[in-house]
């Protein structure tokens, strides 16, 4: 009998630690998850100037960037010692006022721009066709000595900076030093584009080039692009596909200079000959010259083609230009954005195009699972769009947002986000939100999500000990960094660092990160 009463007291032992597992288990549920995207994403598609964004008041929700060409000399007031000073004002009214309708700005600082005249601007030649953007305290330096050509390429006449000053080549990399630390981690600005020459395109073309004059030397340029390249951090910067060209610059076959992380823009995108397979290609060739893959880790973009009034304007035909739909075009060069200014001139721009043609550019998400337990959340995200969002963005669920940024997912891939140092009801559905640093105030971005409920739990979740259920390690699938169990650090919103284990979701102090 007391054999009996033993095995007894053992199954009644097996039978509690299995009720144990069982309810432990039990907290660990999938969550229905119901979304469409009704808004379009930020910081991708087409692009207006401001006065065409302001103008187009039906379009403004059809877009969410707007392009500035922007001058040094506008904010640059003069030089102290060895610091150049500023007066940012015009450049932050420029940067509210496309902030005001809700987008953000890419913005690309340029020297020459052919026939162009500067106004209402202080510290610049003003008055002067073609004159460049040169501060105007270098005219008083007398081995400053600016060149000029009457009317290179038929754009009407062009100063052309005068490269041989070493006090210029010095200013140069000293503002974007200087306009980096100052407006990288600005929520107002998406994109950077640089670059030398007319409209900062890497050419003078109609003008005779004269490397280390009216032209950067290929040792400055290649200095002063690894210096870009050690400035921005959280805001991605673009150069010219022009700058494939070896007579201009020395990028082309230069491992170093291609292993910088600048992404593309083309200026004349999908122009009748833009392809290989359209005629001379050389526009695919400067793509091809300066990385296939560049897409993946850094931004395409660029400008439709002025080469004919048609192509801005008829771009956005559903049935193609030149036998090339925008969106054939977008998905084959993984296209975030490109500047359309002209598009309303045509019959194509309707509110409803333009969204269409906006939300097919860049990426975009669909929640493919999602799963909570007392402590945590897991979402599994899916990039469903032609390229990948090249900005820091997080999943986060009751205001703390995951380690993992979705930065760099790319196209078809999936990864799956913990949220954890949270604490959830057992009949709580929390929400789930996308939100990042460099997304305006109270912006997210939308996602589609059709989940009933239903599905097995996806990995992901922690325990009470900030531990990988199921698994001592669980990895962002196919491709994307994975986590170690035990590493237990989530974000708030407000970007403090919260240990997995913060009691019933409280914030701790900010930790080195």
């Amino acid at each position: 009998m007391v054999k009996n009463r033993k095995i007894a007291s053992g199954a009644v032992a097996f039978l509690a630690t299995g009720l144990l597992a069982a309810n432990a288990f039990a907290a660990d549920r999938s969550v229905a998850l119901n979304k469409s995207i009704e808004s379009l994403e930020p910081m991708k598609g087409i692009v207006f100037w401001p006065d065409q964004a302001k103008s187009q008041k039906n379009l403004q929700s059809a877009i969410s960037l707007e392009f500035s060409y922007c001058l040094p000399c506008a904010v640059v007031t003069g030089m102290t010692g060895d610091k150049l000073n500023y007066d940012w004002s015009s450049f932050e009214k420029l940067l509210d006022d496309i902030k005001s309708r809700g987008h953000q700005a890419i913005v690309r600082f340029r020297i020459e721009y052919p026939n162009e005249t500067i106004e209402n601007a202080p510290n610049c030649t003003e008055g002067v066709k073609g004159a460049t953007a040169v501060p105007s305290y270098f005219a008083a330096n007398s081995n400053y000595l600016e060149t000029f050509s009457e009317n290179p390429g038929g754009d009407g006449p062009t100063y052309y900076a005068d490269w041989s000053s070493t006090a210029l080549q010095w200013f140069y990399k000293q503002f974007y030093a200087d306009f980096a630390a100052k407006y990288d981690k600005d929520p107002r600005i998406a994109f950077v584009q640089a670059g030398f020459g007319h409209w900062a395109e890497y050419h003078i073309y109609g003008t005779k080039l004269n490397l280390g004059s009216n032209f950067p030397s290929k040792d400055y340029q290649s200095h002063f692009l690894r210096h870009l390249d050690t400035l921005f951090v959280e805001t991605p910067w673009s150069i010219s596909i022009d700058a494939a060209d070896d007579e201009y610059t020395p990028i082309a076959g230069n491992k170093t200079l291609l292993g910088l992380k600048f992404g593309l823009f083309d200026d004349s995108f999908m122009h009748k000959e833009h392809d290989i397979s359209q005629g001379d290609g050389d526009n695919e060739k400067n793509w091809q010259t300066m990385g296939t893959d560049r897409w993946q880790t850094s931004p395409a973009g660029g400008e439709i083609s002025y080469y004919e009034d048609k192509d801005q304007h008829e771009f956005l035909n559903p049935a193609g230009l030149y036998g090339v739909t925008w969106e054939d075009a977008a998905a084959k060069y993984h296209m975030t954005y490109v500047i359309g200014n002209d598009a309303p001139e045509g019959q194509y721009a309707t509110k409803d195009r333009v969204y269409e043609a906006s939300s097919y550019a860049g990426y975009k998400f669909e929640n493919t699972g999602y799963a909570v337990n007392k402590v945590s959340a897991a979402v599994r995200v899916k990039n469903i769009g032609i390229a990948p969002l090249y900005h820091n963005a997080y999943i986060t669920v009751k205001g703390v947002r995951s380690e993992k940024s979705l930065k760099g997912l790319l196209p078809g891939k999936e990864a799956t986000f913990t949220v954890a140092g949270i604490q959830i009801g057992d009949s709580e559905s929390p929400e789930v939100t996308i939100t990042g640093d460099k997304l305006l105030k109270d912006a997210t971005i939308p996602y589609k999500a059709s989940l009933d409920g239903s599905a097995a739990v996806i990995e992901g979740l922690l325990d009470e000990n900030s531990t990988a259920i199921g698994k001592g390690r669980f990895a962002e699938s196919r491709g994307n960094r994975g986590y170690e169990a035990g590493k237990n650090r989530a974000t708030d919103i407000k970007g403090r660092n919260v240990p997995g284990k913060a009691a019933k979701g409280a914030y701790y102090p900010i930790l080195s990160r």
